[in-house]
């Protein structure tokens, strides 16, 4: 895995630092105090290359918390609220797109 310091990082509006938690896998999002949130509207956000990297690198030493940590872009809407910038973020915070077949 590439250092995130090492990674080229191309911002082009609001974004959020995002992983899964280790133990579960559960969506979650890095926020201004430094912690983990599975709360959006908890996310800290950049609009910087330099600050993203030392979000990036901050989340990325936090090995025990949370896996794969990335920039994922984001939308503020009409009142402020942080929403997916993507589909590939917005079925990360939803979940599946398709029904699951039940448990035995």
């Amino acid at each position: 895995m590439t250092s995130p310091l090492q990674q080229k990082i191309k911002i082009t509006g609001p974004s959020v630092v995002t992983a899964n938690r280790t133990w579960d896998g559960v969506v979650i999002y890095r926020t201004e105090s430094r912690d983990w949130s599975t709360d959006l509207a908890d996310a800290a956000i950049v609009r910087d290359a330099p600050g993203a990297r030392a979000l990036l690198a901050e989340a990325a030493a936090d090995d025990v918390g949370a896996i794969g940590p990335y920039i994922a872009p984001v939308v503020l809407d009409a009142a402020g609220a942080i929403v997916p910038g993507n589909l590939r973020e917005q079925i990360r915070r939803q979940g599946v797109t398709i029904a699951l077949p039940p448990q035995p």
